[in-house]
């Protein structure tokens, strides 16, 4: 009898946002818009990753801007 592992969890994390928007080491000011986290995280997550860039928002780890009427992110904190 095999026994089957378990299936990976899809729920995105803080740290997926993060990774995504930067590379301290290549590229320590890239800026991301919100059309990109969506279509890299998935739509389906998309509540998620609203209640997570709020969070990040008020620990003051990302700063929200807005380039050519869209919303950006940019992580300020290591």
């Amino acid at each position: 009898m095999r026994i089957k592992p378990k299936e990976l969890n899809p729920m995105i994390k803080k740290i997926d946002i993060l990774n995504f928007i930067t590379d301290f080491r290549k590229s320590p000011n890239n800026v991301k818009t919100y059309a990109e986290l969506v279509s890299h995280l998935g739509s389906e997550n998309e509540q998620t990753l609203n209640t997570m860039l709020t969070e990040l928002k008020q620990l003051r780890t990302v700063k929200e801007s807005e380039v050519n009427g869209e919303k950006t992110y940019q992580v300020v904190t290591k």
